[in-house]
């Protein structure tokens, strides 16, 4: 095989709502932070244990837009993307880094009536089928949204 692979798939539930970054142009930008667990029994203690992790989720222009508005804090999504280190030098000049998940396509797991979003209408989309939602119709929470790739070299 001849290639490279930069692939993350997820299942998590975010940590607050999305944090939204307009650009001149009309540009945006998207951030929320995303908790994936680990359970498992100590051999020794038999202690059942549980460990999260927590990932960094970019989502860019119109996915961006479609998060801020029916992901809230706690609900469960499906991620699909990227990872990408971001460097940059702090007030002090220390290099510092951060390592990010570039969302692709994600999945809304909450059933609506369980999220804080109070999307309206009533799509029957099945959640297996990945398609590009309709715009301004994005009542079904388990629909699949699958951003168009875009090229965009942002300066952070």
């Amino acid at each position: 095989m001849t290639g490279t692979l930069n692939k993350v798939m997820l299942i998590g539930h975010t940590g607050d709502d999305v944090k939204m970054h307009y650009f001149e142009g009309g540009g945006s930008i998207g951030r929320f932070p995303l908790a994936t667990n680990e359970s498992y029994t100590n051999r020794t203690t038999g202690e059942r244990v549980t460990s999260t992790e927590w990932h960094n989720v970019v989502v860019r222009n119109k996915a961006a837009e479609i998060c801020e508005k029916y992901l809230k804090k706690g609900d469960k999504v499906y991620i699909e993307g990227r990872i990408k280190t971001r460097k940059w030098q702090d007030d002090q000049g220390n290099e510092r880094y951060q390592t990010e998940i570039h969302c692709s396509e994600f999945t809304f797991l909450t059933p609506k009536n369980e999220s804080g979003a109070e999307p309206s209408g009533n799509s029957q989309a099945s959640a297996s089928k990945s398609a590009k939602p309709k715009k301004d119709d994005y009542s079904n929470r388990n629909e699949t949204y699958s951003q168009d790739e875009e090229e965009d070299d942002l300066p952070f």
